[in-house]
């Protein structure tokens, strides 16, 4: 599965950039210093900037943090799905902290899917508030970030933790969360 999600990444990546030489130059490259400097080069195609910071942060170089939240955050749900499978690897203790400041950025809640699903993977410290905020935001009426939303619910139950129950019991109500609400209550073990 892990390698099947890098193939698809770089296949994508290379229709992007054209399988230019350029392209191929920065996949093959094991160079980590040459892969830093397109990050911050002037004129760097996005692709390529894509390219070194998702290589760079599967090899655990933290060069490529701040490029790979950017990219979480990025409009094109494919860059954010790739920025986020690359910050699970890096293992920077910055991580959590910046995929909660996005997840819980009201003007960027439209970009908020791949944060929280990074949340749920991470199991930080800051997942279950970060994800609470969230998913109490989304159970506004008429709220169009659904998918916001059931991601949070269905990354709570995952988490099962109990600071999750209150606002997974008003979840309940919604009818596009209601199921995943009951699955995800039925994973929080019961205070005593």
């Amino acid at each position: 599965m892990e390698r099947l999600r890098r193939e698809a990444v770089l296949e994508r990546l290379a229709q992007e950039a054209g399988r230019t030489e350029t392209y191929e130059r920065l996949a093959a490259s094991g160079d980590q210093d040459e892969l830093a400097v397109v990050l911050t080069a002037p004129g760097e195609p996005l692709w390529a900037r894509e390219l070194a910071a998702y290589r760079l942060g599967l090899a655990g170089d933290r060069r490529a943090f701040e490029s790979l939240v950017l990219f979480l955050n990025h409009r094109d749900p494919l860059r954010g799905a790739s920025a986020s499978h690359a910050l699970a690897r890096l293992g920077d203790p910055r991580t959590a902290r910046a995929a909660a400041a996005l997840a819980t950025n009201e003007l960027r809640v439209a970009y908020a899917l791949h944060p929280v699903r990074l949340l749920t993977e991470l199991d930080a410290p800051e997942s279950v508030p970060a994800l609470v905020t969230t998913l109490e935001r989304r159970l506004r009426p008429h709220d169009p970030y659904r998918r916001v939303a059931l991601a949070c619910v269905e990354g709570l139950g995952t988490l099962g933790d109990p600071r999750a129950r209150p606002v997974l019991q008003r979840a309940l109500a919604h009818p596009a969360l209601a199921e995943a609400a009951v699955s995800a209550l039925a994973r929080i073990p019961r205070q005593r």
